[in-house]
């Protein structure tokens, strides 16, 4: 008889689905207007590009929880979304910094309730789902062909500044299989919660 799968191996295989999902409609996503793109199912999030280098750093770095298929699979859609990159680095930085401006103020607003009722910190786990994507799309933009613009940076510092002012560092927030893709040293804000 199988084991069930921890929930934290299973949310990784609902973001390999996800994943596969978003790169499939990456190319008609990249050129729209629209920067949450609706996914043909209800139960899938929205596609922009935070949610998938979200996912796609999770599941690359931890590759091998995955089985041989699921890797083939991750591989596959991987490939699909450098296909659909081809040729539209300004297209690919202006939906970022479009989506960064956006993650910003909701990360902020989401930070700034927080404060305001203590009640709301239950929800911190995931609400830094948000911050997450916030970096993974930095990292992306300071890659070569991509450029990061500098207020986002300057933006983002102001956010942690007032997050480190007031923060208790503590375990892991998400499921332990998940700690080696996010290293306390990058990814400081999932160890701990604010005060």
């Amino acid at each position: 008889m199988m084991e069930e799968p921890t929930p934290g191996l299973q949310k990784l295989q609902e973001d390999l689905e996800i994943l596969k999902t978003m790169a499939a409609q990456m190319a008609a996503y990249l050129p729209s207007d629209v920067l949450f793109w609706p996914l043909h199912s209800v139960t899938m999030p929205r596609l922009t590009l935070g949610g998938y280098l979200m996912r796609q750093h999770r599941l690359v770095a931890l590759f091998n929880l995955l089985t041989q298929e699921q890797q083939n699979q991750l591989q596959a859609a991987m490939t699909e979304y450098h296909t659909a990159l081809e040729d539209r680095t300004v297209i690919f930085e202006q939906k970022a910094h479009k989506e960064l401006d956006s993650r910003l103020r909701q990360w902020s607003e989401h930070l700034r309730d927080m404060r305001a009722d203590r009640g709301r910190a239950v929800n911190y786990a995931t609400a830094a789902e948000i911050r997450v994507m916030i970096e993974v799309m930095m990292q992306q933009l300071q890659k070569f062909p991509y450029q990061l613009s500098s207020e986002y940076v300057y933006r983002l510092k102001n956010v942690d500044s007032g997050l480190l002012a007031r923060w208790r560092k503590g375990p892991f927030v998400w499921p332990e299989e998940w700690q080696s893709a996010y290293p306390q040293t990058e990814f400081w804000w999932l160890y701990g919660e604010p005060k």
